[in-house]
């Protein structure tokens, strides 16, 4: 943040020379101590179970909104505050001032905060401005809320996932493999490749704001930029519906079928958000199916035929990484001390179970792209096919490293990124890709 984390108020006056008047620091709550909305956070303190309450109230208008809102249940603890404004109030209170918060809406919360962090309460803006306080004003110094800033690219980057745009290269799988590179298909699949992104940036924001509560107890999901405050939700909100427009137009200029094919992947990804990814074992399967409906979009995208073999290796590939995923997730959890995720419906005790399965799918993958290279499929498109016997031993490495990774508490949450940023890995993927093209 290059502003100050507080200034003065000029319609405060200024402390009492008065030694014998009590210091007391008032704090604007939004703005200020708090790097969010109070409306937002109400909201989003349990989506599901606010618009159920908003559906069965019957009644209509934001007032009734602003009502059912007012008795959310917030995590205080977790919210997001400001460390320099925090820390200018803690040592206000070791000196022995006394601190007030002020806040023009949601008393409640206000107060609830307030308790929290050891205040001595809630004053509103009104009773600033009329003089009714309870305490001295003429000895009164306020951290007033900062101006906005814009949020800066850094902050949306990390926000939107841009980072992740490394797993819709997958969108050029099925070109490659069907030996149909040319300025045309290339073309078709960037822009399947952006639509994708776009798609995929406004499914993270939005599973960002149904995570929030979950992510801010996380030790390392609490430093998302909507968890840790650097993105307002109002932003979030609004950024969704445009990244998802422009994910729309794109795949129309493409073919309705591509629309049809980008639809169910976002239709799948919300489910996956709120439901699916509270399902032991459908969660895996589910994430395997998003990553290879992005080889059957890419298919789509540039009207070439989807390879049962490719779709098949596919699928096995992805379920052991998405394996490997919650191994991760859970072995870290074990590392800290951390109970059993409460958003997962996983255990630290199925960690043995959940390696095994990842071993058994990673082998499966070699197994089903051996009896591809086998089989008469390749003859049509390699004109040295024994080549591609080289990629077994590759598989072998690949596969087998990134389960030691995982076993060895090594392996970061997402198993994909940590191909692109794994030297080994990076180096067998490179050599499988070496000797495809000597194949040909």
């Amino acid at each position: 943040m290059e502003q100050p984390a507080w200034q003065y108020d000029p319609g405060v006056p200024e402390p009492s020379a008065n030694p014998a008047a009590a210091r007391t620091l008032v704090i604007d709550l939004e703005g200020a101590m708090l790097r969010s909305e109070l409306l937002m956070e109400a909201l989003f303190s349990s989506p599901g179970r606010m618009l159920a309450r908003f559906g069965a109230g019957g009644r209509a208008g934001m007032a009734a909104l602003t009502a059912i809102l007012a008795r959310a249940r917030i995590d205080y603890a977790h919210l997001p505050y400001d460390p320099d404004v925090l820390n200018r109030a803690l040592a206000a209170r070791a000196r022995g001032e006394k601190i007030y918060l002020v806040a023009g809406r949601f008393a409640d919360h206000a107060a609830g905060i307030a308790a929290h962090l050891g205040f001595d309460g809630v004053v509103t803006p009104a009773d600033l401005a009329a003089g009714s306080l309870p305490f001295d004003r003429a000895a009164i110094e306020r951290v007033s809320a900062r101006n906005s800033s814009p949020v800066s690219l850094k902050t949306w980057a990390k926000a939107l996932r841009v980072y992740q745009y490394a797993k819709n290269t997958l969108v050029f799988v099925p070109v490659i493999t069907a030996h149909q590179m040319n300025f045309t298909t290339l073309g078709y699949a960037l822009l399947a490749f952006l639509a994708f992104s776009a798609c995929a940036s406004g499914a993270y924001l939005m599973n960002d704001l149904l995570d929030l509560a979950a992510d801010r107890q996380h030790p390392t999901k609490r430093h998302r930029a909507l968890a840790s405050g650097d993105l307002p939700i109002s932003s979030a909100l609004l950024a969704v519906p445009v990244l998802w427009s422009f994910a729309v137009a794109a795949s129309l200029f493409i073919s309705p079928l591509f629309l049809g094919v980008l639809g169910a992947y976002l239709a799948t990804t919300i489910a996956y958000s709120l439901v699916l990814k509270r399902k032991m074992l459908v969660d895996v399967v589910t994430l395997a199916g998003l990553y290879s409906l992005r080889i059957v979009a890419g298919a789509v995208g540039v009207g070439v035929v989807l390879s049962e073999w490719l779709l098949i290796f596919s699928l096995f590939v992805f379920t052991s990484l998405a394996l490997i995923k919650r191994f991760s997730e859970l072995s870290m959890r074990e590392g800290a001390g951390l109970a059993d995720p409460s958003n997962r419906d996983y255990r630290i005790t199925d960690l043995h179970v959940i390696a095994a399965m990842a071993a058994a799918s990673a082998m499966n993958a070699v197994t089903v792209f051996s009896l591809y290279v086998s089989s008469t499929a390749v003859t049509p498109l390699y004109s040295r096919p024994w080549m591609l016997w080289l990629m077994t031993p590759l598989l072998l490495y690949w596969f087998g490293r990134a389960l030691m990774m995982a076993h060895r508490r090594e392996m970061p949450d997402d198993p994909i990124l940590y191909a692109f940023r794994d030297g080994p890995s990076r180096t067998a993927v490179a050599a499988m890709i070496c000797v495809m093209l000597a194949a040909i």
